[in-house]
């Protein structure tokens, strides 16, 4: 009885095995009939080129994307600078910054720290509203510096040129008075050791200009105005005018309290808001193109209406010959106060040729006393004299004859 239970297990499990083949089998044959069906259609080639077009223009989208100038605001995260007041949130919030000028503190004495520390203290009990302290890095620029010391280099340099002349002129000139010469000597100098002085500073600055690990920081406080549900009362220039009005006196009130722990400040206008917002937003570019050069450049013109090229050429011909005729006339009326003066000098010394002769005949007799006798050389220097007086008496008689 046993075997045959086990005869009917086993050939039941067979049948059960035999019939999960089957549809195995009948699901492999439908899969395959169905994938050649698929391979044969004509619509597979049209789908694969709409995929193709599809990823195509997304790649297009994607590249030819436009940044909008309300992209960029929304970036920056304010709206505009208006009567030296940072604008955010379409005028929900207004600001305005104040720049400090920093103290050592640690070459102070004990009793002047402690003087700033009270400053200090009663600077914060004495603010009404919150602030924002500010620390700016910024890599020094020494373009404008170099440029403007070249400039006055330039007015040195004319300056010494004329210390020069003049103080050759007084070397070729034995009548000049010796506390004259000795003034245009000490003028010379000075503008001398000016001039070499302005050199050496230009030199050193460029030199420092290329070091890019120079900084500085800057200090700012940051404080703010909220107007609270006045757009119904209020238009937006009123709202402009409360806000600043409000900002200036709380800035002055906070310039009064710091001034006590000796600190000074200022604050910024709309050009020094905008550089300070020009740098925190442009790290790299601010230390070769600055806000200044920006604002030179017209940065913010959506179009230039520029003179005719021609006209402009000839504007600058104009001024180069009118700066070369400028030059032109001062070399030439330089050049003929020399030659008069000079002239002059020549004429004056021969006028009094005769005079030094006899004045230098004198001082002779005189140096030689003691080899000459005493009578002679009374007798020598007497007769000089009356040569003079008898040249003199020659010369009127010749004018009255002339007359």
């Amino acid at each position: 009885m046993e075997a045959q239970a086990l005869t009917q297990l086993l050939t039941m499990l067979l049948a059960f095995s035999m019939i999960i083949l089957f549809v195995l089998i009948v699901v492999f044959i439908t899969l395959t009939i169905k994938k050649r069906k698929q391979e044969n259609s004509p619509n597979k080639n049209t789908d694969l080129k709409l995929r193709e077009e599809n990823n195509t223009k997304k790649s297009n989208i994607i590249q030819t994307k436009v940044y909008t100038t309300a992209n960029i605001k929304t970036f920056m995260n304010f709206d505009e600078i208006k009567d030296n007041m940072i604008v955010q949130k379409d005028g929900k919030r207004l600001i305005m910054v104040i720049q400090c000028q920093g103290i050592n503190y640690d070459l102070m004495s004990s009793i002047e720290k402690v003087g700033v520390e009270q400053g200090f203290l009663q600077f914060l009990n004495t603010l009404v509203r919150p602030i924002q302290i500010y620390v700016q890095s910024r890599k020094v620029n020494l373009e404008d510096s170099v440029a403007n010391y070249k400039k006055k280099l330039k007015i040195i340099e004319t300056n010494y040129n004329k210390a020069r002349m003049q103080y050759e002129d007084a070397q070729r000139n034995p009548n000049i008075n010796p506390k004259t010469f000795k003034s245009i000597k000490l003028e010379y100098v000075r503008q001398k050791n000016l001039y070499e002085y302005t050199k050496d500073i230009i030199a050193n600055t460029e030199k420092m200009s290329l070091n890019k690990n120079i900084l500085t920081k800057n200090y700012y406080i940051v404080i703010s105005y909220y107007p609270e549900n006045s757009e119904d009362l209020f238009k937006k220039e009123e709202i402009l005018d409360l806000a600043f009005s409000e900002l200036y006196t709380n800035a002055q009130a906070i310039l009064r309290t710091l001034s006590v722990c000796g600190v000074t400040g200022k604050v910024l206008n709309s050009t020094e808001l905008a550089d300070l917002l020009y740098v925190a937003y442009n790290r790299d570019s601010s230390e070769v193109y600055g806000i200044d050069k920006a604002i030179r450049a017209g940065y913010d013109a959506l179009y230039t209406t520029a003179p005719d090229v021609f006209d402009k050429k000839v504007e600058e011909l104009d001024k180069m010959i009118e700066e070369r005729a400028l030059n032109l006339a001062n070399e030439t009326i330089d050049r003929v106060e020399l030659r008069n003066r000079r002239q002059r000098e020549i004429e004056q010394r021969e006028k009094n040729t005769d005079e030094l002769i006899k004045e230098l005949a004198k001082s002779m007799i005189k140096e030689n006393e003691g080899y000459i006798e005493d009578s002679v050389v009374e007798e020598s220097i007497q007769e000089i004299d009356n040569m003079n007086e008898e040249k003199q008496q020659t010369k009127k008689k010749r004018v009255k004859k002339g007359a």
